[in-house]
């Protein structure tokens, strides 16, 4: 089995652009895939985004069904909806959604919102 143990990956590699309407929302995150697929070949990790929203941009509700994936608030603050459920967040929050589950996420605030975004897999 010929299997990396280890890697590094160079800011300067990574894809950044606008994506618009990310899921249905409002608005258009500044979206920076930090690692992706093809770094993760034979990995539970799908992705790792690094993404800002500006005010009022939204990631529109959606489910998830096959997957896990977790938000961390770096910084601003928003409203993040959980199934049925809408909670406030701000820096050093996390949030989950499981299989299954359905979430979204709006700044609320007047200033930008930075969230890590991570998806993990069995598959």
């Amino acid at each position: 089995m010929n299997r990396k143990t280890t890697m590094i990956k160079k800011k300067t590699d990574m894809q950044r652009e606008p994506l618009p309407e990310c899921h249905g929302g409002k608005g258009a995150l500044d979206w920076t895939n930090v690692l992706e697929n093809k770094d993760l070949k034979g990995r539970r990790l799908k992705f790792w985004h690094d993404n800002i929203l500006e005010p009022g941009v939204s990631i529109g509700v959606h489910q998830h069904k096959d997957d896990e994936e977790y938000y961390y608030i770096i910084d601003g603050e928003g409203t993040m909806t959980l199934d049925d459920k809408t909670f406030t967040v701000q820096p050093g929050d996390i949030t989950a959604v499981y299989p299954g589950g359905y979430h979204g996420l709006e700044n609320t605030g007047s200033e930008p919102m930075r969230i890590i975004v991570v998806s993990v897999s069995d598959q």
